[in-house]
């Protein structure tokens, strides 16, 4: 591991994993030639896609990349969702950006103890010795809070709750499909 000083606005992750973060897919067939419905359908399709696909070992306290790759998901989501909002009809649009909003909250719970937890590692790391036990004991408190968060996060990302939230977007999709028929 790296144990020079992280500089201030570093990246955690360039420290503890990859640099990167998941990279968006592109959109098949996504033309300037097709209506705003239409670009929101294919968008959000994709996107719904990604969502589920960052699922698995979500819950692997030791990869903290795959929290925050899910996150990001959620949140390229919500941002389609929002800026197509027009395009969906509105009942299920606003049941779909609830689901995503309290998916994406919880996923930032858990990322925020990540991410002290891994900051805290590389500062420990810098300190003396004697000192390292105080920080110890600031990480064992929130290792606790992380598997509290985890807790809260497991029943949003367990199998069927994922399939409900697809089906929710797979449904605004058909939706805005069908308008345009």
């Amino acid at each position: 591991m790296n144990t020079a000083p992280r500089l201030i606005g570093e990246p955690v992750a360039s420290r503890y994993g990859s640099n990167s973060m998941a990279k968006p897919k592109a959109i098949p067939d996504l033309t300037a030639d097709d209506s705003y419905a239409e670009a929101a359908a294919k968008i959000v399709s994709v996107r719904a896609s990604e969502l589920t696909e960052h699922t698995q070992g979500v819950l692997d306290t030791g990869d903290i990349e795959r929290v925050h790759d899910m996150r990001v998901a959620t949140r390229r989501l919500r941002a389609a969702l929002e800026i197509f909002e027009p395009c969906f009809p509105a009942g299920p649009y606003h049941r779909a950006l609830e689901d995503v909003k309290r998916l994406a909250d919880a996923l930032g719970e858990r990322r925020d103890r990540d991410v002290a937890i891994a900051s805290l590692h590389a500062f420990n790391d810098q300190m003396p010795a004697p000192d390292r036990r105080g920080v110890a004991s600031l990480i064992d408190r929130y290792r606790v809070e992380q598997e509290e968060a985890n807790a809260g996060l497991a029943p949003l990302v367990e199998e069927q709750s994922m399939r409900s939230i697809r089906q929710e977007l797979v449904e605004l999709v058909r939706a805005t499909r069908e308008a345009l028929a």
